[in-house]
């Protein structure tokens, strides 16, 4: 077990500290906000265009995040030659796969969260035709981007520490300080809705994703233990292609009985299980209960994802 958590330990600060992540995290995040502030004259459906606009930068960013540190975290290992030195002590090809997926899903983690906060932040300032641009808003969230940056920057030159990580972190702290600065200490009313106000309800929609990015981070891993970094982003990005028509490509075929189509569409991967944006319509909300039901849909294809990982890392020549 304490090799299991060193090596996760050490794959979650590995995948911080590459520069990539620092830009997806802060670019995904601020680019979310800045969607709150543009007019969109969307007769009266702003704010739910905004908020499936942040949703899906949170569902792209992280499907960018989980191939890219998958390929960081196996592949260049392997190709460096360090997968084959920690190999080389106790430790079993299994514990090395199982403890870079835990490094690779806390890292998603992190990410998602940063990002469900600008969107949290973006359902507040959202407005319509009527309203105007919640500029101190955007200024607060803005500013603490610039002071997590210049807590990375300080923290490399006095204290000689990794600026990518330390901004990172920084970053998550700061900006989940912005919004409760924000939602504390300003007030902006909204001629759809009164006074501006959090839609909390965003909150189970980007659990639903972070599921979907998890997935996503098991297959990356399997293709990363084989591919390059481009032939596992074309891989993975055609197995989400294809999982956003399951229903259309398989579902009407096997409840029919067609044997290949019961295949395909137990094999393939449903992203519409997770993406229920359009459940918060009219003030609807997305039970928990269903979450909770998604979570299992998650532990079994996981369990099949890392399985072929392991598959396929099991006779991978490291030398």
């Amino acid at each position: 077990m304490r090799q299991f958590l060193a090596i996760a330990s050490n794959a979650f600060m590995e995948l911080v500290r590459q520069p990539i992540y620092l830009l997806l995290m802060t670019s995904s995040a601020c680019f979310s906000v800045f969607l709150a502030v543009v007019p969109y004259f969307g007769f009266g459906d702003d704010p739910k265009l905004v908020k499936d606009s942040t949703l899906a930068v949170t569902l792209l960013s992280g499907l960018l995040t989980s191939v890219l540190c998958a390929a960081a975290s196996v592949g260049q290992e392997i190709r460096s030659g360090t997968a084959l030195t920690v190999l080389a002590k106790p430790v079993s090809r299994t514990t090395f796969i199982l403890a870079k997926y835990v490094g690779l899903a806390a890292t998603l983690l992190l990410i998602t969260y940063t990002n469900m906060v600008a969107t949290l932040l973006a359902s507040r300032m959202a407005f319509d035709a009527y309203g105007n641009a919640d500029t101190v808003g955007f200024s607060i969230y803005m500013a603490s981007v610039a002071l997590a940056f210049a807590v990375g920057g300080f923290s490399n030159f006095f204290l000689r520490r990794t600026f990518v990580s330390d901004a990172a972190f920084a970053f998550v702290v700061l900006t989940t300080a912005a919004l409760w600065v924000v939602a504390q200490f300003t007030v902006v009313d909204r001629a759809f809705d009164g006074a501006a106000h959090i839609d909390w309800r965003v909150v189970p929609a980007g659990v639903l994703i972070l599921f979907a990015l998890w997935i996503l981070a098991g297959l990356a891993l399997a293709c990363s233990t084989r591919l390059e970094v481009i032939p596992s982003l074309a891989v993975c990005t055609a197995v989400f292609l294809l999982g956003l028509m399951t229903d259309y490509l398989f579902k009407g075929a096997a409840d029919a009985g067609v044997w290949w189509a019961k295949i395909g569409y137990a094999v393939m991967p449903n992203w519409q299980q997770f993406w229920l944006a359009d459940a918060l319509e009219d003030k609807k909300s997305i039970p928990w209960a269903y979450v909770i039901k998604a979570a299992g849909y998650l532990v079994t294809y996981v369990c099949a994802a890392l399985a072929l990982a392991l598959a396929l890392f099991e006779d991978r020549e490291l030398s």
